[in-house]
């Protein structure tokens, strides 16, 4: 099956095909590495799970806020859009969160 590309010639089409196929492996391996760092924010995250007083100090709102300013920040100097990054931190941290509930709840 030949994928359609945006060159009329097969020459082309086939060089557009080997770089999607690079960019492709190149994202994979952006994906194990994101993974790596997801995996170690858990550790923190139960550690941290054990360490707070209450269940406000865990949904702790004013901190989630003050994270997603950061990365907001950070993505705008790295110059990409700090919408994607809000979401999927937003996403990540809700999840984080009722891990960190239960950890907390299940030490209490």
């Amino acid at each position: 099956m030949t994928m359609p590309t945006n060159h009329g010639d097969e020459k082309n089409a086939q060089a557009d095909r080997e770089q999607l196929a690079a960019v492709r492996v190149a994202v994979d391996e952006v994906d194990e590495q994101i993974v790596t760092l997801i995996a170690r924010r858990e550790r923190l995250i139960r550690i941290a799970g054990t360490l707070k007083g209450d269940d406000a100090e865990v949904r702790a709102p004013g901190r989630v806020e003050r994270v997603i300013e950061h990365v907001r920040s950070a993505a705008e100097k790295k110059e990409i859009d700090p919408d994607i990054v809000e979401s999927t931190y937003r996403a990540m941290i809700s999840k984080f969160i009722e891990l960190e509930m239960k950890i907390h709840n299940d030490n209490s």
